[in-house]
């Protein structure tokens, strides 16, 4: 116990904030397992159905269509509730579509089913963007801002650890169960762990204080609140004058990042398939893999963010993430990928930690939710863009060719946001 203690609680934190950073790891730590099994498993179960690159690039697409067209509202919505019992309750919607993947297999043939998760992915998105835009408030106003880089590598390694579980029980249990099966169970696991988070997001409360002195200040009105028109023009509406501050430099860098980032990811589920001919159990030693070194890099996030920033540490792993498509592309056989895996893990790590907190000191304090609405809107375009434009490029020029391609794109963004960001 006293280890555990002192692994999850620094010296110097203030008892105050120990029960909002103990629930924050167990939110992380039950999402691991709802990640580690259906999420991570997912597109393997469509390529397993005959799934094309384009139907895979929908099941991504899905979301972040309705992403782009509720994000706004989503933000508005959220200004005028409290974001943590927002936050809670659209995770309990959200998570609910998961509990309707189970019964699939018994309902459609192989093709229906495809077009029947691409359907529930699009409802689950309209739940998931104002649970993507609270969820990002409600952590800058639970965590002060001192101790956000402590508890981003903490929630890391947690999250890493029941990842590598879930992948590693969801692998063995796929290759033992007769299909489809398997895949029912790894659903069945992955509703319980999308329960059992939100639980716990329930508990988080938003701290006085929580923002440092460090943070942007908030902009001052340009006119009295009196002299305000009762009706905001389309463009208040949508908060357009938050490209005239200096968060659009970081909106435009991240914009270039994700439009990269996701090109090659649908291409992923089809190159294990189809070109490396894994199992599942190999899929799941290769996921566990890449967040053994999310653990393992997670360790060393405090320090190094200290020592070099959240800005540099983005731009850094942003680079680093270039390695992962085009070493996959390289790759012939099980080993090739699982080293791949743990590169691509240590880079994430470093990516994944730094980049959120790298937008959050960016944002005025009682400004966020419209800030993080259009960097969820900018987020969802490169998704919704890269995701049907990948596969098919894939298509034209082969995917070992296209995943090289996506690797230098990721490595030319990972510089834009080191030199603009």
């Amino acid at each position: 116990m006293t280890f555990i203690h002192r692994l999850f609680y620094h010296p110097a934190l203030p008892r105050e904030y120990r029960t909002n950073f103990t629930h924050l790891y167990l939110d992380i730590g039950w999402f691991g397992i709802l990640s580690g099994s259906a999420i991570n498993f997912l597109n393997i179960y469509a390529a397993r159905l005959g799934a094309t690159g384009q139907q895979i690039g929908l099941l991504g697409a899905m979301a972040a269509l309705i992403s782009l067209t509720c994000a706004i509202p989503a933000g508005r919505w959220l200004e005028r509730r409290p974001v943590n019992k927002a936050v809670f309750w659209t995770s309990v919607f959200y998570r609910l579509g998961f509990l309707l993947w189970i019964p699939l297999p018994w309902l459609f043939n192989n093709q229906t089913q495809i077009w029947a998760l691409i359907g529930l992915t699009l409802l689950m998105g309209i739940p998931l963007t104002a649970l993507s835009v609270g969820f990002n408030a409600l952590f800058a106003e639970a965590v002060p801002a001192e101790w956000r880089a402590y508890v981003m590598g903490i929630r890391n390694v947690v999250l890493s650890v029941t990842f590598i579980l879930a992948s590693l029980g969801s692998g063995y249990l796929l290759d033992w169960l007769p299909f489809p099966l398997g895949y029912q169970i790894i659903f069945g696991i992955g509703t319980f762990g999308a329960a059992m988070s939100s639980l716990h997001l329930y508990f988080v409360r938003p701290l006085p204080l929580a923002a440092s002195k460090t943070e942007p200040a908030t902009p001052q009105p340009v006119s009295p609140p009196e002299r305000q028109s009762p009706r905001r023009s389309w463009r208040a509406a949508l908060r357009a004058d938050i490209w005239q501050t200096p968060f659009r430099s970081p909106l435009l860098v991240m914009l270039a990042f994700h439009l990269a980032q996701y090109l090659a990811i649908p291409l992923f589920p089809l190159y294990f398939v189809h070109q490396l001919n894994l199992t599942d159990q190999q899929i799941g030693i290769g996921t566990a893999l890449f967040y053994l070194s999310v653990l393992v890099g997670s360790t060393q996030l405090d320090r190094l963010t200290r020592r070099l920033g959240h800005h540099k540490m983005t731009g850094l792993g942003a680079l680093g993430m270039s390695l992962y498509p085009s070493l996959l592309a390289l790759s012939r056989n099980a080993t090739g990928y699982y080293l791949v895996s743990a590169v691509g893990g240590f880079t994430w790590a470093m990516l994944g930690g730094a980049y959120p907190n790298y937008l959050l000191e960016k944002i005025p304090a009682s400004d966020r939710p419209a800030h993080l609405a259009w960097y969820n809107i900018i987020l969802n375009a490169a998704m919704l863009a890269s995701s049907l434009a990948g596969p098919a490029l894939a298509h034209n020029i082969g995917l070992g060719t296209a995943l090289i391609l996506f690797g230098v794109l990721r490595l030319l963004s990972g510089i834009a946001i080191l030199k603009w960001g």
